[in-house]
């Protein structure tokens, strides 16, 4: 393992995943890099960073790099999640001003996880648990990852999509997505991508609602204006 055998605990898979950690930290890299770097055979490699990125040690970037993950960055700060704490205000204010459920989506791997929610206190709304994971073949946010994410994930996620290509030029050119009954029957959403001030996507705000009532498209603006804010406190 090179440089990244920084000892043994005599807890093999530890090591193991310990190398794989450090290999990340300094800097992006392939599957095939990884286990060129830590020895490891492939199927090890990808099974020990998966179970890191579920716990947000690594991450993957969107030309689907392995990638320090949130968690580890806090923790090294000292901090929480900036990205977080910045989007509490802007999301209760849109909240507010829309009287609509409100979600935050972070990219992890080939899926979207939900980070942050806001929920108005009454009324039909669309409830998404912090935490849940969801694929980008559908819905509007899936939609925005894909449009403003690099080739490779776009290439791996547009082979089963139930949207165009079409449809991912138009959300890249006009800058915002709405679909209905898309990902799940009774569901609508309308999403924009939260760029930081380096020009970065880095998340991606929804609004969501029961397809019967929800129009995404009169919400457009308020929304986009709410993705700028956050994007600009990052």
């Amino acid at each position: 393992m090179g440089q990244y055998n920084t000892g043994k605990s005599g807890i093999k898979v530890l090591d193991r995943t310990v190398s794989i950690v450090w290999a990340v930290a300094e800097g992006p890299h392939t599957l095939t890099e990884l286990c060129d770097i830590t020895g490891l055979p492939r199927a090890t490699a990808h099974r020990l960073a998966t179970a890191l990125e579920v716990h947000s040690i690594l991450a993957r970037s969107t030309d689907g790099k392995w990638v320090i993950g949130p968690a580890l960055t806090a923790l090294a700060s000292g901090s929480t999640d900036k990205l977080i704490d910045a989007s509490v205000p802007i999301m209760t204010q849109l909240m507010e001003e829309t009287g609509e459920s409100v979600q935050l989506y972070r990219l992890t791997g080939m899926q979207r996880t939900c980070i942050a929610a806001q929920e108005p206190p009454s009324g039909l709304k669309y409830t998404v648990p912090v935490g849940a994971r969801m694929p980008l073949t559908a819905g509007s946010a899936a939609r925005v990852f894909v449009a403003f994410s690099g080739p490779t994930l776009r290439d791996r996620i547009m082979k089963e999509a139930v949207y165009s290509e079409e449809t991912v030029d138009q959300v890249r050119q006009q800058g915002w997505s709405d679909s209905r009954n898309e990902r799940e029957k009774g569901l609508a959403s309308v999403s924009a991508p939260v760029f930081n001030p380096t020009g970065d996507l880095v998340a991606v705000l929804s609004l969501s609602g029961p397809s019967e009532r929800f129009d995404g498209k009169q919400y457009v603006q308020p929304l986009r204006d709410a993705a700028r804010a956050l994007g600009a406190r990052l």
